[in-house]
Formats: structure tokens, sequence, C-alpha cells
């Protein structure tokens, strides 16, 4: 019996030590951006575009600028309040670091040492390079600060344990940055690169399981709306086999389809963002979008 214990307790232990190293909150050490770096403030309000803060993380869609948060994000899991982002220092991240920044951008580690939900789709901002992540880090100090604090979350147990979200990213968050493919053209690269990292298109274009990460093998294949109502659409040459190029590139910039119709919904607050971009950018997003080979998406609910 004594022996019994023994290894129980052991078992115990060693099963404690390995949930605290799965779910330890990740950070980014200030020493990895020891390197100089000179800001690129066009280039961070190109990051700001592409990456959707507005519609996040805007409450007036009549002030660009004003990013306060507060915006409500309803899931399965719960409801979610968007935090204030602006550059103020009580409320905001003002007071932030850069390390601080690019750890909640790429580990999804509050200043505080707590995880982030992945309704801040960090899984996707991981891919982004960390002089952009700078970047944009400091456009955003330039804009407004806005004092208040959204409200907390409105998560039911046992959605409400920060500490399993160190499961999650265990099974979900790589930590793999972007990687350019030699096989593809400069245009194709960046294309992948905004369409994968900044603009988290696959967050809303494909289906989750059951613990809310996107079913890889239906990636960009569309399904139901993460918010709850409606249906996103499938983006591959499923459903855009008839579109060019300079279509998807139109839609990006003005929301309107082939057939002359308006996107609605979430994607006319995205076009508003991508309408800010470049045409160059505008058109290597479709073009890399018209390169996704054709995938079946979940079957859709019959119409009652």
């Amino acid at each position: 019996m004594r022996r019994l214990m023994k290894l129980l307790l052991a078992a115990a232990l060693i099963g404690a030590a390995a949930f605290w190293f799965v779910t330890k909150p990740q950070t980014v050490p200030a020493s990895a951006l020891a390197a100089p770096h000179t800001a690129h403030l066009a280039n961070g309000k190109t990051m700001f575009d592409a990456g959707g803060c507005v519609s996040c993380h805007a409450p007036s869609k009549d002030d660009r600028t004003k990013l306060g948060g507060g915006i409500a994000l309803t899931s399965p899991f719960g409801t979610f309040y968007t935090p204030n982002i602006s550059s103020d220092s009580k409320d905001g991240i003002g007071g932030w670091s850069e390390a601080q920044f690019v750890t909640a951008m790429s580990k999804g580690t509050s200043p505080k040492g707590e995880h982030y939900y992945p309704s801040f789709p960090y899984a996707a901002y991981q891919r982004m390079t960390i002089a952009d992540q700078r970047d944009l880090f400091a456009y955003l100090k330039t804009l407004p600060a806005v004092p208040g604090k959204a409200r907390d979350h409105d998560v039911p147990f046992p959605f409400n344990i920060r500490l399993a979200l160190g499961g999650w990213k265990f099974l979900f968050l790589d930590g793999k940055p972007f990687t350019q493919d030699a096989k593809q053209s400069a245009e194709w690269n960046r294309g992948a690169y905004l369409v994968n990292g900044l603009a988290h298109c696959a967050e809303c274009h494909s289906p989750r399981n059951a613990l809310g990460s996107i079913v890889e093998r239906q990636r960009f294949a569309g399904g139901p709306n993460p918010e709850g109502e409606g249906w996103i659409p499938n983006i591959t040459q499923k459903a855009l086999a008839k579109w060019e190029v300079s279509d998807i590139a139109e839609l990006l910039k003005t929301g309107t389809t082939p057939e002359f119709d308006n996107v609605g919904g979430s994607m006319a607050s995205v076009v508003r963002n991508t309408a800010q971009l470049s045409d160059a950018d505008r058109n290597a997003m479709a073009v890399y979008i018209k390169s996704l080979p054709a995938i079946d998406g979940p079957p859709r609910p019959e119409k009652r």
C-alpha cells in the first residue's frame, strides 16, 4: 500500500508538472527585439487596415481612429467583448512595451501573463513578421487615446477557466511565422501572407471543431457563422471557379460581386478595411485566393 501511494503521488506530481508546462502562458522576451528598428508608419497603417482592427475595436464606424473596444462577439462558447487598444496608457495599450505587444499578437498572452481567448485571432497573427508587428504597434500609438475599459467577457464555466486555454494553444497554436513558397511568385507570397496572417480570412471562412479550432482539411471552405447567424461562404475554387482574379480584387475594393450584387453583414465591414489597402495588395490577395484548390465545405442545413 505504501508503495502504491508513492506511485500515485509521483504520477500526480508528474501530471501537475506536465499540466503546468502545457498551460503556462508563453511570452516573447525583450531581448528578442533588441535589434534596432525604425518604425515604418505607412507599413503600420497597412497592417492596421489588413488586420481589420477597426471592425472589432472601433465602436463608431464614422471614426476609424478611436479604438475603445467594447464590441460584442458572440460564439458557441459565450460572448466576448473586444478590449480597448487605443494609445490610452491606463485603459488601452499606451503603457505596453513592444515585447508585450508582440507577445499578445504571436503568443496570445496579456501583459499580466494571462491567456487571451482565441476570439482575438492570434492563431493568424502569429504568421506576421516581428518587424510588421512592431510597425503596427508604432502606428497604433499615433492614434487618439480613448479612456474606458470594455466590460468582462460573458463566458460560462468551464470556458471561463483561462488556464485551460494553454491546452488549446498546445493543440492549435504552432508558433510558426509565415514562410514564403519559392515555387510561387512574389505577388502570390504577398497575398498568402496577408490572407493567412493579417486579414485572417480563414478565421471566418472555415468550419470549426468542437474545441473552436479551424478544421484544417476544410480551410477556406465556409461554414456556420461563428457569431451564430447565417452561413459564411466557401472561397475556394469550389465556389469561385468562375471568378477572375480581377473579380476578387474588385470585391475587396468595392464589395461588388461579378453579378453586381453587394456583400453584406460582417463582410461589408471587412471590405471597409480592405478598401484602404493598395491595389497591389488587394490584387495579391486575389491571386492567392484564386489559387486555393476546390474544397467541399460542410453541408448547409436545409432551409425550412
